[in-house]
């Protein structure tokens, strides 16, 4: 994307922020990140138990929104407890349960399928009355694919296999990298360009920047999309799919994206910050 918008901020990139918020409909809610923005892996970006805390003393409501889709609910909220923040089930949104809405949108519960991907994906398509295949079986309805630490090489030719034979393709992101302390490594859309390689197909991404966790997130938080602020790290899945629903937009610094490539970005998001801490002591 082209930066067709940079002169009209002169100072944007002098402070490394910008208040570009409407006073006169203010920020009732956050839809916050979690990879790059809360921790990176194991270790916390920040004092999270005192940021927490300023976001509930400015009344502020939040929901975490992730596209990681290894972990479930209950697990984010144990590694948020074992950080000090304590939060409910309602105030998560991931990827599996986009991947489950979109299953149950258009197949019949009790089909098939073959999922690449940790507990978080397999638990929550099980949940919603899908059976899991081990590869073998011919009549698998889809292959939905998430980040798997564990993939083996038989995993891929079984999806190859599958999605060949006309199994629909399904993806919880396309997030081609991944953070963690030692730097990036490869993310879900590493995966997915080995399997489209190998398949000539594209998948369907049913993760941000797709806007349904952010509408799930909103109606949860009874808000509209102009009373919210989406922080997140990565410009084309967090802050593309904020902009897109209409939402005010923090791009932090903490994760993937670094400044030069936030300069190149258009519309620019409304703040630029190094961390969630700064986002939100300036609102």
């Amino acid at each position: 994307m082209r930066a067709t918008r940079l002169l009209s901020f002169p100072a944007l990139f002098r402070d490394k922020g910008v208040m570009n918020l409407d006073r006169n409909n203010p920020i009732k809610a956050l839809i916050v990140d979690m990879d790059g923005v809360l921790w990176r892996q194991s270790q916390p970006i920040g004092d999270l138990p005192r940021i927490f805390e300023k976001i509930r003393q400015k009344n502020l409501k939040i929901t975490l929104a992730t596209n990681n889709a290894t972990l479930t609910v209950s697990q984010y909220l144990q590694k948020l407890a074992s950080f000090g923040v304590n939060l409910s089930p309602e105030q998560i949104v991931n990827s599996p349960q986009a991947a489950a809405a979109y299953m149950v949108e258009h197949f019949p519960r009790g089909s098939l399928v073959f999922v690449i991907g940790k507990d978080g994906l397999r638990q929550e398509l099980q949940s919603q009355g899908f059976v899991l295949s081990d590869g073998q079986a011919q009549d698998v309805c889809a292959v939905v694919v998430g980040m798997d630490w564990d993939l083996r090489f038989e995993q891929l030719c079984q999806a190859t296999l599958l999605l060949r034979a006309g199994a629909e393709f399904i993806a919880t992101n396309s997030d081609r990298t991944f953070p963690t302390p030692q730097g990036l490594i490869p993310g879900v859309g590493a995966i997915l360009a080995l399997l489209e390689t190998a398949t000539d197909r594209k998948p369907i991404v049913v993760g941000k920047p797709d806007p349904l966790m952010y509408q799930i997130a909103l109606q949860r938080m009874e808000v509209s999309p102009a009373e919210c602020l989406v922080v997140g790290d990565r410009l084309e899945t967090d802050i593309l799919g904020g902009q897109n629903l209409g939402c005010k937009t923090a791009l932090v610094l903490s994760g993937v994206t670094t400044l030069d490539q936030a300069q190149k970005w258009a519309p620019l998001p409304n703040m630029i910050c190094q961390n969630l801490e700064e986002v939100v002591d300036r609102l």
